[in-house]
């Protein structure tokens, strides 16, 4: 017999499951809506499934109020490869522990931002009749979130194009809500990177945000830029973890992370930054200039959501095959040169924060 939900516990609570893992691009969004619902919505117990040894597990222990459960998961690859021979058994085995979770929390409603995690989780509240809610920050939709579309009961999206292309096949599901951007994100203070590095005030600030992908070419880019820009610039440099080259300038400090992002964000004339869907939509949100080099490996996705940065002349883009330190430097004059301009178009674009169109469509379940 299959159990239906009235997604309340024994004791009276309502319950909300998140889920979604694999990068740190399917977790924040998740953790930026529960930081809206916790303590000022009609859900009270909050939960989030991820993979057992997922970044999801580091990042959702670091919040209270949000109880974290792992199961068994494998990621899904496009290519040829002898471990996609493990998939279905490990699917099958996620969703038999989703399931079993899901019973105990009796949710009134399960939200995905995609991830290889989220299928078993989305498969095993179909089962149970619990409602699901997924959410794609992406132009195009990833493959979780493409498995798992068929089950939803609503389809949400970060970009209109995406929206206008699942709307033929899903039709009055898909809807376009915008990304659900971090409360956080517009509490920067500069002062607070002017009080931990020793930056020069009298002059222009440079942020740029390598990440942990494919970082290689751009920190090396910018070190063999920096010779020329240190007099002008002051260059806090986010590498990734484990890509710091210890590469000394006066004005130029490399961090490998840097935890409270927003408050180099309000410091910063000038981000250089990957093209994740998240970030974008967070620089945009905020109104910075910006120059992206989008990542050209995995599915393209960052290729495909700097198109519409294109379209809005919202944002420099720089792609990767032309990025070189004498390309890198004209397109900071040329940031720099036009930054009213950019922060203007960038405040239109970017002037639509997602979160309460998301939660409205979540208190439906409540």
């Amino acid at each position: 017999m299959i159990r239906i939900n009235d997604g309340k516990s024994q004791d009276g609570r309502l319950s909300i499951v998140f889920t979604g893992g694999g990068t740190a691009g399917h977790v924040v969004p998740n953790l930026a809506i529960f930081s809206h619902l916790r303590g000022e919505s009609k859900f009270n117990d909050f939960h989030y499934i991820g993979s057992k040894s997922g970044i999801e597990k580091e990042i959702v222990s670091k919040n209270g109020g949000i109880r974290f459960h792992g199961i068994t998961c494998e990621k899904f690859r496009r290519s040829l490869s002898p471990k996609n021979i493990l998939i279905p058994f490990k699917v099958i085995k996620g969703i038999s522990e989703a399931k079993k979770i899901l019973k105990e929390i009796s949710p009134k409603v399960v939200f995905s931002k995609g991830g290889f995690v989220t299928y078993p989780v989305v498969r095993a509240a179909k089962s149970l009749r619990i409602p699901i809610v997924i959410h794609e920050s992406d132009i195009s939709m990833g493959l979780a979130n493409k498995m798992s579309a068929k089950h939803a009961h609503k389809i949400l999206t970060s970009f209109e194009k995406t929206r206008d292309t699942l709307y033929e096949k899903f039709d009055e599901k898909v809807i376009h809500t915008g990304s659900p951007i971090r409360r956080e994100i517009f509490q920067g203070d500069k002062a607070r990177i002017y009080s931990e590095f020793e930056f020069d005030k009298t002059k222009k600030n440079l942020l740029v945000i390598g990440g942990s992908l494919g970082a290689a070419r751009l920190n090396e880019s910018v070190s063999e830029l920096m010779p020329e820009i240190w007099a002008e610039w002051n260059v806090l440099h986010v590498t990734g973890r484990g890509k710091m080259s210890g590469a000394k300038f006066p004005n130029y400090t490399q961090v490998e992370y840097m935890n409270e992002i927003w408050h180099v964000y309000d410091w910063a004339d000038v981000v250089i930054s990957r093209a994740g869907s998240n970030s974008v939509f967070e620089l945009m949100a905020l109104g910075k200039a910006c120059i992206f080099i989008p990542l050209s490996t995995g599915r393209g996705d960052q290729i495909e959501n700097i198109q519409v940065i294109l379209e809005k002349n919202c944002g420099l883009v720089l792609f990767e095959e032309n990025l070189t330190k004498d390309s890198l430097y004209r397109m900071i004059c040329n940031a720099i040169s036009h930054k009213n301009q950019l922060e203007m178009n960038a405040r239109v674009f970017g002037g639509y924060n997602g979160i309460q169109k998301i939660i409205n469509i979540l208190y439906c379940y409540a």
